[in-house]
């Protein structure tokens, strides 16, 4: 896959998994997820997703736990909702930075890219 398409599957895999974890589950453990960023490997076959728990060291272990059991179903609503011959197998990874900085940096990522685009 080129560079691209890998950063374009990339940014989709991440929009669709915060739509789904944010406003389409019922699992209570859930809510305390924020997805920050996906990266799909250059063959497409594995994404690193790295996510945000705003909870206590309790709730963000069970968070972790509910997401890893609902790792086939987010994997299944991703091959319906994206067209993509190989959708990648999903691998949640929690984010150890403090929550400003992150954030910071996750809205910048996003104003480069948007701007990028518009620029073209």
């Amino acid at each position: 896959m080129d560079v691209h398409r890998t950063e374009r599957v990339s940014e989709a895999v991440r929009e669709e998994l915060s739509e789904l974890i944010g406003f389409e589950t019922s699992d209570p453990r859930l809510q305390i997820v924020e997805v920050l960023e996906a990266h799909v490997s250059p063959d497409g076959r594995h994404a690193t997703v790295r996510v945000a728990l705003r909870g206590d060291e309790r709730e963000c272990r069970e968070a972790l736990k509910a997401l890893d059991g609902a790792r086939h179903y987010l994997r299944h609503e991703l091959a319906v909702r994206l067209a993509l011959r190989h959708v990648p197998e999903l691998h949640f990874d929690q984010d150890k930075t403090p929550d400003a900085e992150s954030r910071i940096d996750f809205l910048l990522k996003r104003a480069k890219k948007s701007r990028g685009r518009t620029e073209n």
